[in-house]
């Protein structure tokens, strides 16, 4: 078993809050991944967990079992770090061994399990080499079959791939899915790389100034996030952000104005909100060519050629320097040079003025909210 659970976790240092009552609840099997700027408290949390970091109030449970005051090599959790902290002068086979031969295990059961570890990340052909001799990748396995060897309940692993390079962060990604699905086990993963939570996780924790902001599956983040900052930090580009007014809001949904144009979107709005400012944003992806329910002129500034994809960052109607546009890899656009592009209702996000999201009338099936990753390069 790996259930763990968060009861009202908090962390002060001193009179500061780096963790405001966190709950949470992380079910056997599943990958979580902590997801959030810099100074979230996304490692703080994950260290809390592994007992490296003390609790200032609140319980955390493993297994019905409260674990705030057992150190951490009693809490059934093995950790990955950023830095792979291997020993030079060792083997692979003698740094995979290290924390059985701490615990005095018999040298048979140390050495079938052992080579069942490297055997799972294929370095079973290195186990006689020592760490120079290894690529980044093969090292951060190494650190991997270390944490494997103690059979632990729950993994943590704390931005794990950071120190590698574009081509084997996308390998190493595959390879930890692959584990998790071989190893059957809980495993928590903290990241700053949106890309990492969608492509692996079953669940993202997305965090923000010691709080979560939400938490559900990399789809429902996607497709209906709770506010403007999740609905920012999800999506590479990022999404883009437009000042709208409130016309009527009916069954059909809200109608704003934007720029003189008005447009129905459907989202479920209140009584409230008529001639309220709102925040209307559509992400990147989803603008298109030619006019559609809101049409504009795009003005790039900066185009990124990626192949399959063309990345425009513009100005919009001679405003907003920071409008990005992702479009067809063959469209036929310039710098400096105008086109029109259009926005479909349906697309789009609507937030109020506190940037909480007005909910979207999407429908996500069981498959696409619990199954399907969005991949990322």
């Amino acid at each position: 078993m790996g259930q763990l659970n968060l009861n009202k976790v908090q962390k002060f240092y001193g009179t500061f809050e780096v963790l405001k009552s966190i709950e949470l609840e992380v079910r056997n099997g599943e990958f979580v991944v902590f997801v959030g700027p810099s100074g979230c408290g996304k490692s703080t949390l994950l260290r809390m967990i592994a007992g490296l970091d003390e609790t200032s109030s609140g319980d955390i449970v493993i297994d019905g079992k409260r674990v705030n005051d057992l150190p951490p090599v009693k809490r059934g959790i093995a950790m990955v770090f950023q830095s792979y902290a291997l020993y030079p002068h060792m083997t692979v086979f003698e740094n995979i061994a290290f924390p059985l031969r701490v615990e005095k295990m018999p040298e048979d059961k140390l050495k079938a399990k052992v080579e069942n570890a490297a055997r799972i990340l294929h370095l079973d052909q290195r186990l006689q080499q020592k760490p120079g001799l290894l690529s980044g990748g093969q090292r951060q396995r190494v650190a991997i079959g270390r944490a494997i060897v103690r059979e632990p309940k729950i993994f943590l692993f704390d931005e794990p791939l950071s120190n590698l390079d574009a081509a084997l962060r996308a390998d190493m990604r595959i390879e930890l899915a692959k584990l998790h699905k071989q190893l059957k086990a809980t495993m928590i993963y903290v990241t700053h790389d949106q890309v990492e939570a969608m492509t692996m996780a079953d669940r993202i924790v997305v965090l923000n100034a010691g709080e979560i902001s939400q938490t559900g599956a990399p789809l429902e983040l996607y497709h209906k996030p709770a506010n403007m900052f999740v609905a920012g930090f999800i999506g590479n580009p990022r999404m883009n952000m437009l000042p709208v007014t409130c016309k009527a809001v009916s069954d059909a949904g809200v109608e704003i104005e934007f720029k003189g144009q008005p447009a129905t979107i459907p989202v479920n709005g209140r009584a409230d909100l008529v001639g309220q400012p709102l925040t209307l944003g559509i992400r990147p992806e989803h603008i298109q060519f030619g006019e559609a329910d809101l049409s504009m002129n795009l003005t790039p500034s900066v185009i990124e050629r990626l192949g399959a994809q063309t990345v425009a960052y513009a100005s919009l109607d001679g405003e907003s320097e920071n409008f990005c546009a992702m479009l067809p890899g063959s469209a036929p656009i310039r710098t400096d040079e105008t086109v029109p592009i259009g926005i479909g209702a349906a697309d789009c996000h609507l937030f109020d003025a506190s940037g909480i999201a007005l909910e979207r009338r999407v429908a996500l099936t069981d498959i696409n909210v619990g199954l399907l990753k969005i991949a990322g390069g």
